[in-house]
């Protein structure tokens, strides 16, 4: 009986020997490419990673959201979002009010739901000369919608996998783009607050 067992824990080391092995040879070239990958892509990756299996939802991993202080309106929300926007010199370039349209078609009243468009269009300019997958995140956009119990929230996409999520974007369009981050994300915050 020794010997099976000793045979058997043999048998079982060298699959793992050969299949970590074969499993190195096949992962090779994804790791030198990970290699070129910005410094913060693993932490990136692994922070959405965590969100996913915790809400088992890509989309929620993917976004950040900021609950609306308790007593502010939308109406609240909206002013003070375009006074911060204004005053870091960012356009709103669009509005959806997407609940008056789902009311229109339904007929019946609807929570909520207004996405807003904001762009600089010099540093969008910028993104789609560099790649034109960024298009995909312009402008930016913050939705400001009542959940199912009627709380207010605001929600946005994630922008660090497009800033961290590769290779290391040039200097200058890495600078701009951290700064259309902390911009958006001074609007969802001060307008959550009615912060002026």
């Amino acid at each position: 009986m020794f010997y099976l067992l000793r045979n058997l824990f043999a048998i079982v080391g060298l699959a793992a020997v050969i299949g970590a092995g074969y499993a190195m040879v096949k992962l090779q070239p994804t790791l030198m490419v990970l290699n070129e990958f910005e410094d913060n892509a693993v932490n990136v990756f692994a922070d959405m990673g965590v969100k996913l299996i915790e809400s088992g939802n890509m989309a929620e991993a993917s976004i950040w959201k900021v609950p609306v202080d308790e007593g502010m309106t939308a109406a609240d929300v909206e002013e003070t979002m375009k006074f911060v926007a204004n005053e870091h010199n960012f356009k709103n370039v669009g509005e959806m009010p997407l609940y008056k349209e789902v009311e229109a078609m339904s007929g019946e009243p609807y929570r909520y739901v207004k996405i807003f468009m904001f762009c600089n269009a010099l540093t969008a300019a910028q993104m789609l000369d560099y790649n034109d997958a960024f298009s995909s995140y312009l402008p930016c956009r913050i939705t400001l919608m009542e959940d199912k119990e009627g709380k207010l929230w605001l929600y946005t996409l994630n922008m660090d996998g497009m800033i961290y999520g590769g290779r290391p974007l040039p200097t200058e369009l890495k600078q701009e783009a951290e700064n259309i981050k902390e911009i958006i994300l001074d609007i969802m915050n001060r307008g959550a607050t009615g912060e002026f």
